[in-house]
């Protein structure tokens, strides 16, 4: 992977926000790793570029970072409900055929994206020991960017690689493992032993950053999340004890959000709630693009102006009348329509002309300030735990505890939720309902789909259409309402070029 990968360690990205000096006085394409770690401060600067990759752009406006991510494994599902077809940013991941093609920028992108990370993340790796400070900064540095790296090949093995299947040997390809930052051509290696490499670095990362200062920032990866993420590998790996162990460790500090909070907008990395997340200042942001900009309720953008994205109805039905969960899309009444004016124009403080308003939409996201399109984005919650907890009791026959799990997340969001009575499957889906309402675009659906071994469903839905005329994003609803879980497009399509410039793969390791 030398040509395609280790083109990823871009030292103008790592420190373009963190040191001027340093690019100046240092040519970015020469920049040597000696000097990069020659101290802690540098270090810590290379560490905080490598976060700030999961909020920069790419190449356009669909590749803002994880963000964008986010969006597509939604888009890609039957729960985030495209309004329009004015736009064809994200609408690739909706149509089910991009990411199946290997020369895309969708089958590329995600690739590039982690592969960076994890190429900065190794190099942090691999020199952080030889700094002159103190150790436990040290060991801090070293256990964020283990974790990162484990996230990160975590994120690619579920988008590349075949689904997890409990109880088998699971040596079906999954992708290239990086653990050293000389950017050596890898091989697949096979789904069980990219995940054996995940709950490695997991291990290593916790045992770190346990021994680890308390984080200054949200933005960093710290104990609990290199938990959470281990719980998440749990659930995906049927390892039911670890996933309900990790899940309660995770969310130990995180209380859930008042109901008040909820309907906050989700834009601001201060919820107590919000474990890890991106905090993307204004002058951070592209000229164009960035998550806002497609999932705001309220910024004026054209995708949001004339695209509002909506909840699929046929989940909203399942969503009780009681649950402030529901008043995040609109039921279509003229009483709650004073409550979603959708984009507003900044000068004049009112709905922009020209905006839908449409039954469904969503004010679930929303920007705290009109005139800009920044916005925190939450990549770890702690109600995510409490789902994980739930879900893993569940499946290992515990139901009266799941059923305890599953209570006190609900009926923080429903006052009058009544504790389950269900067992066995019937309580891991009323789970799985609870998970879809409450994670909604967040980035989930597409990986819980594939790890449930669920097909893809879009029929029932009653959701409008801004535009009547029959486009390509209407036959993305139609033609393609249905996707079996046992198909082969469940997995992205490894990016060509990497294909082409990696020694250890070749035209028969491409997925079929």
């Amino acid at each position: 992977m030398k040509s395609y990968i280790k083109l990823t360690l871009c030292f103008l990205t790592l420190f373009a926000a963190c040191k001027k000096d340093f690019l100046e006085t240092t040519p970015t394409d020469k920049v040597a790793q000696t000097t990069i770690f020659e101290n802690l401060s540098n270090a810590k600067l290379a560490l905080n570029g490598t976060y700030r990759l999961l909020y920069l752009q790419i190449s356009n406006q669909s590749q803002d970072g994880h963000g964008a991510m986010m969006i597509n494994m939604d888009a890609i599902g039957e729960d985030m409900v495209w309004s329009g077809n004015t736009y064809s940013y994200f609408k690739p991941a909706l149509r089910w055929v991009d990411h199946r093609t290997a020369s895309s920028g969708l089958a590329a992108y995600p690739y590039r994206l982690y592969y960076r990370v994890i190429s900065n993340a190794n190099m942090i790796i691999a020199n952080i020991d030889k700094v002159e400070g103190a150790e436990e900064e040290k060991g801090a540095i070293k256990g964020e960017a283990v974790a990162l790296r484990a996230w990160c090949h975590l994120q690619l093995v579920q988008i590349y690689g075949k689904r997890y299947e409990t109880g088998k040997e699971n040596t079906q390809p999954g992708i290239p493992v990086m653990v050293s930052d000389d950017g050596e051509d890898q091989p697949r290696s096979s789904v069980e032993n990219v995940y054996k490499q995940i709950n490695a670095d997991l291990d290593q990362a916790i045992s770190l950053l346990n021994a680890a200062p308390k984080r200054s920032y949200k933005t960093h990866i710290d104990v609990n999340v290199a938990k959470g993420i281990k719980a998440r590998v749990a659930l995906i790996t049927g390892k039911w004890q670890d996933a309900i162990k990790f899940a309660k460790e995770a969310r130990s500090e995180a209380p859930l959000m008042s109901n008040t909070e909820y309907l906050d907008g989700f834009t601001s990395i201060k919820n107590n709630e919000w474990m890890w997340g991106a905090n993307q200042l204004s002058d951070q942001i592209p000229t164009y693009g960035s998550f806002y900009s497609y999932m705001s309720g309220n910024f004026n953008s054209a995708w949001n102006r004339l695209e509002p994205k909506m909840i699929n109805s046929v989940l909203y039905a399942k969503i009780t009348a009681t649950d402030i969960r529901k008043k995040l899309w609109w039921d279509g009444t003229a009483a709650e329509k004073v409550n979603f004016p959708g984009a507003i124009d900044a000068a004049t403080g009112v709905t922009a002309s020209g905006t839908k308003i449409i039954k469904y939409m969503h004010r679930k996201f929303k920007v705290a300030d009109v005139a800009s399109r920044a916005g925190d984005i939450p990549f770890m919650r702690a109600a995510e735990m409490y789902l994980i907890e739930a879900e893993a009791l569940a499946r290992s026959g515990q139901d009266g505890e799941a059923q305890s799990a599953l209570y006190t997340l609900a009926l923080k969001r429903d006052p009058a939720y009544t504790r389950s009575v269900k067992t066995g499957q019937d309580l891991v889906e009323e789970i799985l309902v609870q998970r879809r309402i409450e994670l909604w675009g967040e980035g989930f659906r597409f990986f819980d789909l594939k790890r449930t071994d669920s097909d893809l469903n879009r029929n029932g839905m009653d959701n409008p259409r801004v535009n009547s005329a029959v486009t390509y994003l209407d036959i993305a609803y139609t033609l393609f309402k249905d996707r079996p879980s046992k198909s082969n497009d469940w997995e992205f399509k490894i990016p060509q070029d990497e294909i082409d410039v990696n020694k250890k793969l070749g035209p028969a390791d491409q997925n079929p």
